[in-house]
């Protein structure tokens, strides 16, 4: 494969993921895990992603906020968002990690919804804190620099003491029948104890995330009581989710 095939590959599979693995690319893409460092080095330095240990990671999911930023898939993102608020009603205590798609949840939110979020997110409690109607707690712990979120025991307790009415996740790939998945140990581990604290759970997700897997589970399908993608709910592509009794919007 030639070179400016690979590097848009890669880069495709880091807007969808938000992180990925250079063993995991040079297994996809059949070439030699030294080839895949020099052209993660290379877009790295063209400024197209950010080179972390092990792997990549996207601008736009790490620093949001910069207006140089392109956010992957956005309008597909705006629709998620807007149909998301049909799950939150006043007086609700809502449960949200990070992630691009989340954040523009966060801006949509109308000004006279009152209800209560609380986050993992420093980036997203920033945004929600905009809005004047809205208490905004942010759990606090060490800083996972490529997620973006905090992590750890400390804030695995703090969750422990909660049951919130709804648990917005995104996902960095969901499956019918592996469930949802992801790459992070610590991550997972904090995404397991939001989903325990909450009495709902809903995936926010773009469509080419779906009928994906990454390597450590974190929760089945059974567990995801809503799916909300760009697409409409009567989708093929979302009949296996609904057959696992998520409702679909």
């Amino acid at each position: 494969m030639r070179k400016d095939k690979r590097q848009a590959f890669i880069l495709k599979e880091v807007n969808l993921h938000n992180k990925v693995l250079s063993v995991d690319l040079s297994e996809q893409l059949n070439v030699s895990d030294d080839t895949i460092r020099r052209d993660i080095k290379e877009l790295a330095a063209e400024g197209k992603l950010i080179r972390v240990h092990g792997g990549a990671i996207g601008k736009s999911f790490v620093t949001p906020f910069n207006s140089d930023n392109v956010v992957y898939a956005a309008t597909a993102k705006a629709q998620i968002a807007h149909k998301t608020l049909t799950l939150i009603k006043n007086n609700m205590v809502i449960l949200t990690e990070g992630g691009t798609t989340m954040l523009e949840l966060a801006k949509v939110i109308p000004s006279n919804l009152k209800a209560t979020f609380i986050t993992i997110s420093p980036q997203v409690a920033i945004t929600l804190a905009q809005h004047e109607s809205l208490d905004v707690i942010s759990i606090g712990g060490k800083l996972a620099k490529n997620a973006n979120l905090h992590i750890g025991a400390s804030v695995v307790n703090q969750l422990a003491g909660l049951k919130a009415d709804l648990c917005i996740l995104g996902a960095n790939a969901f499956s019918s029948e592996e469930g949802l998945t992801d790459l992070d140990w610590e991550v997972v581990q904090v995404k397991k104890a939001l989903i325990r604290s909450a009495k709902k759970v809903a995936v926010i997700s773009i469509s080419e995330k779906l009928n994906s897997v990454k390597w450590l589970n974190i929760c089945s399908a059974s567990q995801v009581d809503y799916l909300i993608t760009e697409l409409e709910p009567t989708d093929q592509l979302l009949g296996t989710f609904a057959q696992k009794n998520i409702k679909i919007l």
